[in-house]
């Protein structure tokens, strides 16, 4: 009679267990109905800038797509105007999504991205589109993701214009550089060109670089129509001058973290893909209405444009281009992007 109690008990215990199992299966929500939070920031303080255009369409399309379960944060400039913070603050997942430029990446021991930050890789806005979108585009994406770790993931590939020098007076010859303390990245194939034109690479956070301008303590800077004129660099006493040295068809990433993105179901990834590539297009084409607006807009204000032969500045580059890609490998990458017509 004992033992026949304790097999009835066992029994019992285990139907239990069971149907307690079978309950909480059906309890449990589905991940795709649990609200997911997108912080997503650029180091731009301007409302009107392309970077801010990009990521409000991207917070729209997401936002819409998933009718409401996916919302997006946008920070404008208030998470950090230096991009190597925001791509710190996404590694550690303290942002999910941000704007940065190939160069400011070269700390996080993915020297691939520089790549992209090589001067006069390309020669006009259409070879850079045909190189991004194409093949090239695709296999630096999955080298990045991979040797971050999955830290960071590239969702869109951005522009940022053609960027040009303005500083205290105008370039007429290379040589006009010599000794100057020129505001751009100091790191990176970007630094080694400007030393091989003869200036000085400086640091100086974007935020700061109105005041570093005024006050004399850099002679210049470097960058695009729409940024520069939004924050009024041209009106400063050293920013007034502007040659169109055209060095760099700009590349910006659009980079979520990969581990959050892989975290996410399907449905959750495609949105954030559908959202990435309406923000891609939505970018470029504020880049392409601003640089001929705000170059206008310099010119009016009583800033000095003058063009320049970019052969002496083409043959420092071209060098420099040709040690890098041999430092990584990739010989065959920068002559495919060359080729490329």
């Amino acid at each position: 009679m004992k033992k026949s109690a304790l097999l009835l008990m066992v029994f019992i215990l285990v139907a239990a267990l069971l149907a307690g199992c079978g309950g909480a299966k059906k309890e449990t929500a589905p991940a795709a109905n649990k609200p997911i939070k997108i912080i997503a920031a650029h180091n731009q303080t301007s409302p009107d800038n392309p970077y801010q255009v990009g990521l409000l369409k991207f917070k729209e399309v997401v936002e819409s797509k998933s009718k409401g379960q996916m919302t997006v944060e946008v920070h404008a400039g208030t998470l950090g105007t230096n991009e190597n913070e925001l791509v710190e603050k996404l590694k550690l997942r303290a942002v999910d999504a941000v704007v940065v430029s190939p160069g400011f990446m070269t700390q996080t021991g993915v020297k691939e991205v520089d790549l992209l930050a090589l001067p006069y890789l390309f020669d006009s806005y259409d070879h850079w589109k045909k190189v991004i979108d194409g093949d090239v585009g695709k296999q630096l994406a999955e080298m990045i993701n991979k040797k971050s770790n999955n830290d960071f993931k590239i969702v869109g590939y951005w522009s940022a214009g053609v960027r040009h020098y303005y500083g205290k007076k105008p370039l007429n010859s290379m040589a006009d550089l010599k000794d100057m303390k020129i505001r751009t990245q100091t790191s990176g194939v970007i630094g080694d060109f400007w030393k091989g034109l003869g200036a000085i690479p400086t640091s100086v956070a974007w935020g700061e670089l109105y005041q570093a301008l005024q006050q004399k303590t850099v002679d210049g800077a470097e960058n695009a129509y729409p940024y520069f004129v939004q924050q009024n660099h041209h009106k400063t006493e050293n920013g007034k001058y502007t040659t169109e040295i055209g060095a760099d068809y700009t590349t910006r990433f659009l980079l979520v973290n990969g581990k959050k993105f892989d975290a996410m179901t399907k449905e959750q990834q495609q949105i954030i893909l559908e959202a990435a590539k309406a923000s891609v297009d939505a970018e470029r084409a504020s880049v392409i209405a601003q640089e001929k607006e705000y170059k206008e807009k310099a010119i009016k204000d009583g800033a000095v444009v003058n063009s320049i032969d970019r052969k002496p500045f083409i043959a420092v580059a071209l060098p420099i281009q040709d040690k890098f890609a041999k430092s990584i490998g990739a010989e065959a990458l920068v002559k495919k992007i060359r080729e490329t017509k």
